[in-house]
């Protein structure tokens, strides 16, 4: 008998869901707990199993569409037994079916296999309102089918020749067996799942909050000596430490002082709300694009703490286990690319949040101490931040406190709660 497999309730407050690829197609024949589709809601993508063995008999929704809980996902021919008594859960009809999607929103992606076409590029420059040459060359370019027009002139006073003529032919004629040869020159990709989550995200955060950017130098020379001295005693613990738990510390004892940067904006009351609590956000490259994954109550963790809080989060981002939580809720990120950390980058802010800071990477170079040319581990931090919530001191402040206990980790350890 058939089984309608509803759309499901896979998170507090989703409504609905982007298909982002179907693991099976109808006709198929499916077990038990047979992964079916990867849907994607929020941040967050999970796999939804197979409530049922049977045979996929239709599936209502392709890859880039939009499903409302509540609506039918795929129909399952059951193999044998009575007809499914749909339940309160489980994928089921609800008993309240929630409100629909609009209906831009369930529209389907473009197809990937759009026509190609070359596309012929004219260069305007080479237009010439009056074109210097003989009458010969003039009917030369017309035997030919050349726009004389067209054609880099190499004769006196700017005269096109026969031989440019023949020159720019020839040229043009082995140009297009060359593309014809070389096939498609466009790839159309359609844009759904995670890349369409941080175009959308990254888009209001632009047009919405007010960057400006704040950059300095940060000299972890000792820092680096005492992370060295620290991963033996990290290692006997299972903790492969890095200079990024320590970083998550200095930016909390921060944030303490300066909380409009801990803060969002609700445009809905007109409020500004401080956070108490302090959720840093960790912005990562995944397999599938930008993560922000969070390490929750960063202030009541430990160093070590962190670090293996910072690698699960990294696993089961990889993994594509994250939960809603390891996804949503920061009140401050830190955006790192590890050695490819550059010099200096304007990070976007992960709206809605106030600030942002990027980590660049650590490098020897020289610099003047009492006086002297030294070599140090130096590394630049740059801070965006929402101008509507914070002004320019408060940002640069800020940094020079992080810069602070980066500098003199004592003083960090000091300063921990």
């Amino acid at each position: 008998m058939a089984f309608d497999f509803y759309m499901p309730d896979i998170g507090e407050g989703v409504v609905e869901g982007e298909i982002v690829s179907w693991r099976v197609k109808e006709g198929d024949k499916v077990k038990l707990d047979q992964p079916l589709v990867e849907v994607m809601t929020d941040k967050a993508t999970v796999e939804l199993p197979s409530p049922r063995a049977g045979t996929i008999k239709k599936i209502n929704f392709k890859d880039g569409d939009i499903c409302p809980v509540g609506k039918i996902l795929v129909v399952i021919e059951e193999e044998g037994g009575a007809a499914a008594k749909p339940s309160s859960n489980g994928g089921h009809k609800p008993h309240a079916e929630p409100a629909k999607a609009p209906p831009a929103a369930q529209r389907s992606a473009p197809s990937t296999t759009a026509p190609t076409q070359q596309i012929q590029v004219v260069d305007a420059t080479h237009e010439r309102a009056r074109v210097l040459a003989t009458p010969a060359t003039r009917r030369l370019a017309r035997q030919l089918g050349v726009e004389i027009g067209r054609v880099p002139a190499t004769g006196k006073h700017g005269r096109v020749t026969t031989e440019d003529v023949k020159n720019f032919q020839s040229t043009g004629t082995a140009m297009v067996p060359a593309r014809a040869a070389r096939g498609a020159l466009e790839e159309r990709i359609p844009l759904r799942g995670m890349r369409k989550r941080i175009a959308e995200s990254m888009s209001r955060s632009v047009h919405t909050a007010a960057h400006f950017t704040y950059v300095e130098e940060i000299d972890m020379t000792e820092l680096v000596t005492v992370r060295d001295r620290a991963k033996a005693r990290a290692a006997e613990r299972g903790v492969k430490l890095n200079y990024l738990p320590f970083i998550v510390k200095a930016v909390v004892s921060g944030l303490k002082k300066w909380p409009m940067l801990n803060a969002s904006l609700d445009e809905a009351t007109q409020e500004i709300v401080r956070k108490l609590y302090y959720h840093i956000g960790i912005a990562a490259q995944g397999p599938h694009g930008l993560v922000v994954s969070v390490v929750r109550d960063a202030d009541m963790r430990s160093i070590f703490d962190i670090s293996r809080e910072i690698d699960r989060l990294a696993d089961v981002v990889r993994n594509n286990t994250a939960t809603r939580d390891d996804l949503t809720g920061s009140t401050f990120t830190i955006s790192s690319l590890g050695k490819l950390g550059g010099v200096l980058a304007t990070p976007i802010i992960n709206f809605p949040e106030v600030a942002i800071i990027g980590v660049h990477k650590i490098e020897e170079r020289p610099a003047v101490r009492n006086g002297q040319i030294v070599i140090r581990s130096l590394m630049n931090l740059s801070i965006s931040v929402d101008h509507r919530l914070a002004d320019g001191w408060d940002g640069a402040m800020f940094l020079q406190d992080v810069k602070s206990l980066l500098e003199d980790p004592t003083t960090m350890f000091m300063e921990m709660v």
